[in-house]
């Protein structure tokens, strides 16, 4: 008989249940698509699936010339938001784009969507309808980086820092800063005793905040059995490795949470203005799907070159193995002779997949390995890159 999940993991699985379903949850991607163009090798033959997230690394894998992008993903919310990017992009300048993405907002915003407000797809207007005082300039939080589900808890996270631990405050724009490696271990020094004190070992362990930052309970409970310092541990190893083993001149996934803006020199690539023509000339390719990833891949037989299923595997191997099933055989539907697939997860190998999808994958550590220490996000245990056999 199939043990019941005990009452406090069914409030939590509820709790988050209740923040996706009700919220926006990423303001900006949190996977770095650095690695993930140097893995999948796009081409101009090149037809990918990809869940949408906030669609920052769908709109940086046109710049390697696609075919076809599918953005896909259940939460409506997570596609406005690339919708609004697209309507930026086709009917905006370059300026008026970073003005939204790159400083988290200004006074001539709400001008601008008024303007684009047509070109949206009813749904995605009726979104920002209610939620363009989100880059409203003068606002409590001042940036649209710290509105959805993660940017109100790096907001508190900053504004806590402010209040009880002023010298972290002082020292981050020195890390910020940092033009060398010395310099840059020199800086987080000086922040980390500081910085992990009980509080914040109290607060890194609760599933609520987790859930605020799209961390299920299955994937909190896949760091405490993988990693030996547990998740306490788990993240504060990955904050020291990002903090002093990446470059933070161009670590714009850390500065966007820390500052509530990008800059021009860091930041990603869809926001760089030399990208912008670019960009914006292939954006035809660019599709948005609001359903599962399972329904998308049930129209599209022996289509994708290419899949990118960022971590949501986690969940469901642990919340719902027969779904996860059902995936994997859209999944090897839906995927062209030799298809790439890119896949993350909070653990440190790939028991996420089941055995009888891992039978017909070929398995890459040979290049996902080397590239893992230069993930300038540092928040996933591995990455995996298969070839369907």
């Amino acid at each position: 008989m199939k043990q019941q999940p005990k009452l406090t993991q069914r409030l939590q699985d509820a709790f988050f249940g209740l923040v996706y379903r009700n919220r926006l949850i990423y303001n900006t991607c949190w996977e770095d698509p650095r690695l993930d163009r140097r893995l999948l090798g796009l081409t101009s033959a090149s037809r990918v699936a990809v869940i949408t997230s906030a669609g920052d690394n769908a709109l940086d894998y046109l710049l390697d010339d696609p075919a076809q992008v599918d953005c896909v993903d259940l939460n409506f919310r997570q596609n406005a938001l690339l919708e609004l990017k697209r309507g930026l992009f086709l009917h905006g300048t370059f300026e008026e784009l970073f003005s939204f993405f790159g400083d988290g907002g200004g006074p001539n915003c709400a001008a601008i969507y008024a303007r684009i407000r047509k070109h949206l797809p009813a749904y995605a207007a009726a979104y920002w309808d209610d939620n363009i005082g989100y880059f409203k300039a003068g606002r409590l939080s001042r940036s649209f980086y710290y509105h959805g589900a993660s940017g109100v808890v790096a907001f508190a996270f900053s504004r806590l820092l402010g209040l009880i631990k002023p010298r972290v405050r002082r020292e981050i724009p020195r890390l910020l800063a940092a033009r060398t490696p010395d310099e840059q271990r020199r800086a987080y020094a000086a922040i980390e005793p500081a910085f992990w004190d009980r509080l914040s070992r109290w607060l890194v362990g609760r599933p609520e905040l987790m859930a605020l930052l799209g961390v299920p309970q299955p994937q909190i409970r896949l760091i405490r059995d993988s990693h030996p310092g547990g998740l306490e541990g788990f993240v504060r190893d990955k904050v020291r490795q990002v903090f002093t083993e990446v470059p933070m001149a161009e670590n714009y996934f850390w500065r966007v949470y820390m500052t509530g803006r990008y800059t021009r020199e860091c930041c990603p690539e869809y926001l760089k203005e030399a990208n912008f023509a670019v960009i914006r000339e292939r954006l035809p390719r660019l599709f948005i799907h609001t359903e599962s990833l399972s329904d998308l891949l049930g129209r599209k037989k022996g289509f994708y070159s290419h899949i990118v299923l960022l971590d949501h595997q986690d969940w469901l191997a642990h919340h719902n193995p027969q779904a996860l099933a059902e995936e994997w055989d859209g999944i090897f539907a839906a995927a062209a002779p030799q298809a790439k697939l890119l896949m993350r997860s909070a653990g440190l190998d790939v028991s996420f997949v089941p055995d009888a999808a891992r039978q017909r994958l070929r398995f890459l550590p040979e290049l996902t390995q080397p590239l893992h220490a230069a993930d300038r996000v540092g928040t996933y245990g591995s990455q995996h890159l298969a070839v369907v056999g």
